[in-house]
């Protein structure tokens, strides 16, 4: 089999693996449709097979695995920044110098998982959008941050003819007019209620989903002493659902259910995710979704059942306008209120992918490979192509090939340059990991043969 044969070869891996990869996933991973003879003749398992049989592998220590997980992210571009800025604190709280390219690609992975399972197959949900700051004066007990212009402030506090009581005045006549930066994305989805109704002739129950950056004040005093306050950031997906006060209660035991297998479906040990019950200081009732970290269960999912009192503030004195249709009455709904933090959800699906596995590089059975084993619907490489030095030309140009053709079809490549790409690509837990190897062989009739390499993950 010459070049050609070799070309035929490669279109034929890539086929298979358009037909791997091109369904979404509904309860399980996909299965890899790739088959062949040598390196590519074993079928691929699942993600939650262990490999090399059927014992499980190994979990690491929870205090060490912590740190070992946060450098082998680090190093692998799943976060950027220094040791000291990621600690369990900034990761939970959004102080972090922010993702990576693969960890941007996991939550983006996560963010769409998300949107398709509360959006796409849903007739009744619609997506708004709404600005990063909100208008409108200050409430008693608001911990939001102002957007204050910091030339305005200056003159202020530079003016030397203001007595001590004007000075105040004035900052809080600023603070008052001021934006300030959304801390959910509740707000924005309200605003969008009235001119959604009659996207559903005002039938309910109905929904708006919007997924966006949200900002919360964080305590450090290591940061941030005397008590001044650091910005922190969450990605946050959200859902609000409008629905009649009969059927509020039904349908928060139906999205607590839902949510809760959609963070299990993606997992290696999915009874990490749990739930309980909660209650704010209104007496309102919801529920949380928690993961169980090394260092103990963190929130990553909270659902509350509001009431009418969000609608009615926000729309003082024109109760027909939110009138919903309820069968044949007209009723304001009920809102419910489902918000994700998906940063965090990244950090827990990578605690729950840390695994330790058979080092394939070594003969000593005794040492490990740290590996992330991430389900294949949220990885953020799907397939590895190390693209190295060949004997022809025309034999790299194949690679390029099936490299241009895979992303054109969706499917993450990562091309390997790094003379240790192997090793850091199974790390990832890339499904597959395309090696450019070619051995020419002569055959029986005199022809010269070359095969073309790949290797499973």
């Amino acid at each position: 089999m010459r070049s050609g044969a070799a070309v035929r070869a490669c279109r034929k891996v890539c086929r298979c693996l358009l037909s791997g990869f091109g369904g979404r996933v509904d309860g399980g991973p996909p299965e890899l449709s790739v088959e062949g003879s040598g390196s590519l003749g074993v079928p691929l398992r699942s993600h939650a097979e262990p490999p090399g049989g059927s014992e499980p592998p190994e979990a690491p220590e929870s205090g060490e695995g912590s740190q070992e997980l946060v450098e082998i992210c680090r190093r692998r571009h799943f976060f950027s920044g220094s040791k000291r800025q990621l600690s369990q604190h900034s990761l939970l709280n959004g102080c972090h110098s922010g993702f990576g390219p693969l960890g941007i690609e996991l939550r983006k992975n996560l963010a769409a998982e998300w949107w398709s399972s509360v959006v796409v197959v849903r007739e009744q949900v619609f997506p708004v959008d709404a600005l990063h700051h909100e208008p409108g004066p200050t409430l008693p007990g608001d911990s939001a941050f102002r957007l204050v212009s910091a030339e305005t402030l200056r003159e202020i506090l530079q003016d030397k003819e203001l007595s001590k009581e004007q000075l105040v005045a004035f900052l809080e006549n600023l603070l008052k007019t001021s934006g300030k930066l959304r801390e959910n994305l509740l707000h924005g989805a309200l605003e969008h209620y009235v001119s959604c109704l009659d996207l559903v002739n005002k039938r309910l129950p109905y929904g708006l989903a919007q997924i966006g950056v949200c900002f919360h004040p964080v305590s450090d005093t290591k940061q941030t002493p005397d008590g001044v306050k650091r910005i922190g950031e969450k990605t946050e997906a959200s859902l609000v659902w409008f629905t009649s006060a009969r059927t509020a209660g039904q349908w928060l035991d139906f999205w607590l259910r839902h949510r809760l297998l959609w963070w299990r479906k993606f997992a290696m040990s999915p009874s990490n995710f749990s739930s309980s019950d909660c209650q704010d200081e209104e007496g309102r009732k919801g529920n949380q979704l928690y993961y169980n970290f090394p260092w103990g269960k963190e929130p990553i999912e909270t659902l509350w059942n509001l009431g009418d009192h969000e609608l009615l503030h926000m729309y003082p004195g024109n109760e027909s306008q939110l009138h919903g249709r309820d069968g044949r009455k007209n009723v304001v709904p009920y809102v419910l209120s489902i918000n994700g933090n998906l940063d965090r959800g990244v950090l827990a699906y990578l605690y729950d992918s840390f695994q330790l596995t058979e080092n394939s590089f070594t003969r000593k059975k005794n040492l490990h490979r740290k590996v992330l084993k991430l389900h294949p619907c949220l990885a953020p490489v799907k397939v590895a192509l190390d693209v190295g030095r060949g004997p022809t030309v025309e034999l790299r140009q194949v690679c390029q090939g099936l490299f241009n053709e895979l992303l054109e079809n969706g499917i993450s490549v990562w091309p390997g340059y790094m003379e240790t790409v192997q090793s850091s690509l199974e790390q990832l837990y890339s499904k597959l990991c395309f090696r450019r190897e070619f051995k020419t062989e002569e055959a029986a009739n005199g022809d010269q043969v070359t095969n073309f390499m790949a290797s499973k993950t």
